[in-house]
This record gives structure tokens, C-alpha cells and sequence, in this order.
């Protein structure tokens, strides 16, 4: 039996496209002495492909990290996979706030030494003796008691674009680096102060407040399910959210609103922004914030050196990856010199600008929109700036509204003003047909176009 993805993201996206259902994006986990990874996985990956689930998870002995997108009519089969285990049996799944159907496109399931990569020897503390869990109201609380130190265990390019009043914001790339520069930061209050911590959805303050209990830090405490179900409870109960910004998360959205508050700049210009783009220089692939205006300008890259690279042929692009020392540029989290307005460290939680209404709509609406597919990318002139695609389903003319949607294109909308198909202007084009159009951003071979139905 096959126990891996057979399908690109590209032809799982036009799947989940046809099925025309709605899923659910999903994180959940679960820290547990699990005696044969290798085969837990191997179950897991059984139960879950039968299912359409999709989703990025690592197993180990010591437990399961999970971040999902399931079928929303297949959520209690889903759930009853997870209760088939006593450790999973009414465990919480932190739903996500925004949903969008492509927030992962494959089942990737893999076994690791740790769930989280934490650098620390488990057997030299007792991993069980966690801090307090809060919920909201009472993280709230605490937050405004002058005896508390909050601090994000988050990396430096999640907690820019949000986190907490008043938080401490280590300037880390990973959990791992966060941990003894805390634990040296705050030798002082020990004894006396509140040690309150947050992550995205709880892991990494699971082992992070036993380790500090370890330390000697009396007063631990940890918000129950990360910032995740700190969103859904305040939503719920309508509580005012002390957290400031956006949500970075760890699938294709990269962001979950929580507040309207826009409070980190685009690393290229300092216009008020904070969407997270991966450079498109497939050599960098360095995650920055970008506004709209310079993604055009700069086609998705970091830099005029990563645009220039973008416009070789392939076969030069490919050649210039070639060695180590470019290989560790691979998925770089902002640490280039070429971004002029990147923040780290000691953040503000002053607001810049406020997120627009189009920024701000529930994504399920997006969902909602009914569209088909239409063909797919197949080059991109980008003297000329003319898009090509391959008819491959229905019928496209001018006049009607189309979606350009990929990885790194995100989801564009335009009115077709003019069709050249196979070389000539024409009204309609045909299954097919090879068509071109003008287009004022670069197209990739990932990248689907569909027609919106009315």
C-alpha cells in the first residue's frame, strides 16, 4: 500500500476545487510515550488519506504535532481517528479563525526525534510538571497585573506582525534559541514576578514553562491553547483582545487576522503592512513582509538581485543553486540585509495603519465564490509583461472575470479586456487554445487560472 503524496499541490488544488466542499483548517497536540513511531505514523496516514486529509505532522516517541485541513463533512470520522488512541481521546483541535481550502495541499506525516525542536535534554527535567494553563479571561487578567512578565516563544517573524502588549519578543529564528536567552533575561524575578508565556497553539509552552519551573520560576503560567483558542474564546465571549496584529501561521495563509491593528512595515518601502511573502527566487525563498506595491515591483523577490535571477532562463537558474553555501540561503526567516525596514527584538504594539475592510472579510467568502477551472500557466514575457495559459476545460472570453491563483501568486482577480489565442486577437477562446494576455505580475507554472461564475 502506498504510503505517500501521488499528487503535486498543484493537481491536489484543482481536486479540492471540483469537490466544491468546504474544509477545515486544523491544529492540534499531544505530548505521549508512543512506543513505535514509525508504525503510529504509518496507521495515521492510512486513516487520514482514506479521508482527504491533508496536513503537515510529526511524530516521535514522545508525542504528535499536528497542522491539518480536513474535509468539513469528514470532521467526526477525523475526530474518531483521533479518539482510537486513549492519549487523543478529548483532545482539543484548535480551529482555525480564517479557513481556506488550500491552506495545505498534501499529507505529509514524519517521524522525528521531537515534536518540537527544542534543544533540551528531557531527562534532566521533569517535562511534566508544566505551568498553569489560563484561558482568556484570565490571561486578561493577568496581563494587567504590574507583578507579570509576559513573553512570546514565538520567532522573530511571527511576533512582528503581532503579539501582546507588553510582551517580550525574543529576536530568535527558533523556539530553540529563545529558551536560555530568556532564562538569563529574567534571572532576577525568579521569586517574585509572574512568568506568563504564549505561543501559537500551546506546544512550545508546554515544554517551555516546564523547563522554566525547572530553572526555579515559581509562578509559571501559559495560555491555554496558544493565541489560536485565545482568539476563539474572546470571539465567543466577546472579550476585548489584548493581543495586538496578526497571527502568523504555518500553512499557505501565513497570517490569521486578529485585530485590524496594522503594526510592522513592509520590509522593502515602510509602508504600514503585514503579509508575509516567500521570495520567489527559488535559491532564496527568504519569508519577508511585502506590500502590494513592491510585490508588483519586484515580482515576488527580496531584492534586485533575486529579480534579475527570476528573468535568467532556467537552466542558468539552476545552475546558480548549485553548492552548499547557496543551499543554506534556502528558507531564510528576514535575516537579509537587503530588507531596510525589518524589526525585531523590542517591538511596539503601536498601530501604523488599520487593515481595510477587503483585508479584513471573513476568508470563508473567497471560499464561497464560485469559479471553474479554466487552464494553466505556461510562461510569462516579462519584458512585454504577457501572460501564456493553456486552455485545458471550458471556454474564456472577453469580458469575463477570472482568478489567477498559485503559491506564490496568491489569488489574483482581473477582467479580461483581450484574448490573442494561438497568435491571433479573438473573443472567445476554446479548449485547446493557447492563449496570451497582458498581465501586470509574473506568472509561474503553478499557477491556475479560472473563470468566477456570477
Amino acid at each position: 500500500m502506498q504510503l505517500y503524496n501521488t499528487l503535486s499541490a498543484e493537481e491536489r488544488a484543482q481536486l479540492i476545487d471540483e469537490a466544491g466542499k468546504d474544509r477545515l483548517t486544523l491544529s492540534f497536540y499531544a505530548y505521549a510515550k508512543i512506543q513505535d513511531p514509525k508504525k503510529f505514523r504509518d496507521d495515521l496516514f492510512i486513516a487520514w488519506n482514506a479521508l482527504d486529509a491533508l496536513g503537515r505532522i510529526y511524530v516521535a516517541n514522545e508525542g504528535i504535532n499536528a497542522q491539518m485541513s480536513v474535509p468539513a463533512d469528514q470532521f467526526e470520522a477525523f475526530r474518531d481517528t483521533l479518539e482510537a488512541y486513549d492519549f487523543m481521546k478529548g483532545i482539543r483541535l484548535n480551529v482555525a479563525v480564517d479557513q481556506d481550502n488550500h491552506s495545505f495541499l498534501k499529507l505529509t506525516i514524519k517521524v522525528r526525534n521531537k515534536i518540537v525542536a527544542d534543544g533540551l535534554n528531557d531527562a534532566s527535567f521533569d517535562v511534566t510538571n508544566k505551568g498553569i494553563h489560563l484561558k482568556a479571561q484570565e490571561f486578561n487578567t493577568m496581563l494587567e497585573d504590574p507583578n507579570t512578565i509576559v513573553v512570546d516563544f514565538r520567532n522573530h517573524y511571527e511576533s512582528e506582525v503581532g503579539h501582546f502588549e507588553g510582551a517580550i519578543t525574543p529576536d530568535v529564528e527558533n523556539f530553540r534559541e529563545s529558551l536560555p536567552i530568556i532564562n538569563e533575561q529574567l534571572q532576577d524575578f525568579k521569586e517574585d514576578k509572574n512568568l506568563l508565556m504564549y505561543c501559537t497553539g500551546g506546544i512550545r509552552c508546554e515544554k517551555a514553562s516546564a523547563y522554566f519551573k525547572h530553572q526555579g520560576f515559581k509562578n509559571v503560567y501559559q495560555l491555554e491553547g496558544g493565541i489560536i483558542e485565545y482568539t476563539r474564546q474572546i470571539k465567543e465571549e466577546g472579550i476585548k483582545s489584548k493581543f495586538i496584529g496578526k497571527n502568523f501561521v504555518f500553512d499557505h495563509r501565513l497570517g490569521e487576522r486578529i485585530t485590524d491593528d496594522i503594526i510592522s512595515q513592509c520590509h522593502q518601502c515602510g509602508k504600514p503592512c503585514d503579509n508575509h511573502t516567500n521570495c520567489a527566487n527559488d535559491a532564496c525563498h527568504l519569508l519577508f513582509i511585502q506590500c502590494d506595491e513592491c510585490k508588483a515591483a519586484m515580482e515576488n523577490t527580496c531584492s534586485t538581485e533575486c529579480l534579475e535571477t527570476i528573468h535568467l532562463p532556467w537552466e542558468e537558474q539552476v545552475a546558480l543553486r548549485k553548492g552548499l553555501q547557496v543551499g543554506n540561503k534556502v528558507f531564510r526567516k528576514g535575516k537579509s540585509e537587503a530588507l531596510k525596514f525589518k524589526n525585531s527584538g523590542d517591538l511596539s504594539t503601536q498601530t501604523l495603519a488599520k487593515a481595510t475592510k477587503a483585508e479584513t472579510k471573513d476568508v470563508r467568502q473567497k471560499i464561497k465564490v464560485k469559479k471553474i477551472l479554466v487552464g494553466k500557466a505556461e510562461h510569462y514575457y516579462s519584458k512585454s509583461k504577457i501572460a501564456q495559459f493553456l486552455i485545458e476545460n471550458t471556454e474564456l472570453s472577453v469580458g469575463d472575470k477570472v482568478l489567477i491563483s498559485g503559491p506564490t501568486t496568491g489569488e489574483q482577480e482581473i477582467t479580461m479586456t483581450e484574448i490573442y489565442a494561438n497568435g491571433g486577437p479573438c473573443e472567445t477562446a476554446k479548449k485547446g487554445d493557447q492563449i496570451t494576455f497582458e498581465l501586470p505580475f509574473r506568472v509561474r507554472l503553478s499557477d491556475k487560472l479560472y473563470k468566477i461564475l456570477s
